[in-house]
């Protein structure tokens, strides 16, 4: 009876562990996939990337031209924080980078993006991106609107759907951001 019991129990432990072990590789996956992307991103090869995206087709777009948004802005990663799975489908993905935005504003301060990544089925669906880019960036977005709209207008035309001029748009809004920096200083010095 008392071999019985004790095999019951190793039964029993080594089920419970193969259920763990299969959640855990699940995980692993996802942040493999999710880790991956993030390597094709950084790469600033549009192949490598697309071929990420291939079940992701809304996501090519916005995503693609972030990517040379980046390559041309000069973005270099700073820090990889570990991707993070938040639930059977969502990986989230921190990146910081130093970028010639921030240098345009003359800001000591490096921006982390967080990449969204959905990924069903060991395939990535769809990827979405946030930032912590300071106020002072969204405020001189809109000083360039309102004084030096003729360097962003035609190049950041359909900029996030896909428009064809990522490196023009971000080297006009990174000469607007620097024109907002010296017309903030000269306004402090009068």
């Amino acid at each position: 009876m008392k071999k019985i019991f004790y095999l019951s129990i190793l039964i029993f432990i080594g089920c419970k562990n193969q259920t763990n072990s299969k959640i855990n590789i699940h995980q692993n996956d996802n942040v493999e996939i999710a880790t991956k992307f993030i390597d094709a991103f950084y790469s600033f090869n549009e192949d490598s990337l697309k071929l990420s995206l291939s079940y992701a087709k809304k996501s090519h777009p916005s995503i693609l031209y972030y990517q040379k948004w980046a390559e041309c802005g000069n973005y270099e990663v700073l820090n990889r924080a570990d991707c993070v799975e938040k639930n059977d489908s969502l990986v989230i993905c921190p990146v910081t980078v130093k970028d010639d935005l921030m240098r345009a504003l003359q800001l000591d301060l490096n921006v982390t993006d967080t990449f969204h990544i959905v990924i069903k089925d060991r395939k990535i669906r769809s990827v979405q991106t946030s930032s912590n880019d300071p106020d002072v960036y969204y405020e001189a977005k809109d000083w360039i609107k309102q004084n030096r709209l003729e360097l962003i207008e035609k190049p950041c035309e359909d900029a996030w759907e896909g428009g064809p001029t990522p490196c023009e748009c971000i080297k006009g809004t990174i000469q607007g951001l620097a024109e907002f920096k010296a017309n903030e200083i000269s306004q402090k010095t009068q």
